[in-house]
C-alpha cells in the first residue's frame, strides 16, 4: 500500500492538512513514521475513499458553479443599476440646463421689451418737444413782429439806452434805472422788451416815476 506525507494525503484527499491529522487520530487513516515524518498509509482496496474524494470535488464544483453564476446575476443587477443611474443623472443635467436657458432667454425678453418701452417713452418725449418748440418759437415771433410792426407805426419808441446816454445820467443812475425796468417789464405795459433790448414811448406814457 502506497505512503504519502500529510501535505501529499491533503492535496490527494482534497482536504486540508488539519483534516488529514484528525482523521488519523478518528482512526479513518493509518499513518506510520518514516525518517522521522509521518506518513498516510492509503488503503486501494477501500474504494469509499476515493469516493468520497469524487463526491467532494463535485459537490466543490458544483458550488463554485452556483457562486460564479450568483456573482455574475448580482453584477449584472449592479450593472443595471448603475446605467439607470447614469441616465437619471444625465436626464437631470439636461433638464438642469434646459431650464438655464429658459430663464435666460425669459430675462433678456423682459429686458429687451424695457428697452423697447424706454425708447418709446424717450422718443414721445422728444417728438413732444420738437411739435412744442418750433409752436412757441413762432408764437413769440409773431408777437415781437406785431409789436415791431405797431410800434414802427406810431414811430413813438425810444431805446432806454440811447434815452439815458442822451440825458447825461450818471453810470450809477443809469444802472439803477435798467434794474428797475428788468425788474417790472412783465408786470408794467409801460417797459417795451423787443429782442432783449428795452423801450420807452414817451409820447404815450409817463415815466416820472423811474426818475426819467
Amino acid at each position: 500500500m502506497p505512503k504519502m506525507n500529510i501535505a501529499d494525503a491533503a492535496e490527494f484527499f482534497g482536504v486540508s492538512k488539519e483534516a488529514i491529522h484528525n482523521r488519523i487520530r478518528r482512526g479513518s487513516l493509518e499513518s506510520v513514521m518514516v525518517d522521522n515524518e509521518k506518513n498516510v498509509i492509503i488503503d486501494d482496496t477501500k474504494p469509499h475513499i476515493k469516493a468520497s474524494k469524487k463526491i467532494n470535488t463535485k459537490n466543490s464544483t458544483q458550488t463554485d458553479e452556483k457562486y460564479y453564476k450568483y456573482l455574475e446575476t448580482q453584477n449584472e443587477k449592479l450593472q443595471s443599476k448603475v446605467e439607470k443611474l447614469e441616465n437619471e443623472t444625465r436626464s437631470l443635467r439636461d433638464q438642469k440646463e434646459q431650464m438655464l436657458i429658459d430663464e435666460r432667454q425669459k430675462i433678456e425678453k423682459i429686458y429687451k421689451d424695457k428697452d423697447e418701452q424706454l425708447k418709446n417713452i424717450l422718443n414721445a418725449i422728444s417728438s413732444k418737444f420738437m411739435l412744442e418748440s418750433p409752436s412757441e418759437h413762432l408764437e413769440a415771433e409773431i408777437e415781437v413782429n406785431e409789436k415791431n410792426e405797431k410800434n414802427s407805426e406810431n414811430g413813438t419808441l425810444i431805446p432806454l439806452n440811447k434815452y439815458l446816454k442822451s440825458k447825461n445820467f450818471s453810470k450809477k443812475k443809469r444802472e439803477k434805472i435798467k434794474i428797475k425796468f428788468k425788474k417790472n417789464h412783465k408786470s408794467d405795459n409801460r417797459v417795451i422788451r423787443l429782442n432783449k433790448k428795452y423801450y420807452i414811448d414817451l409820447d404815450k406814457y409817463d415815466y416820472s416815476d423811474y426818475s426819467l
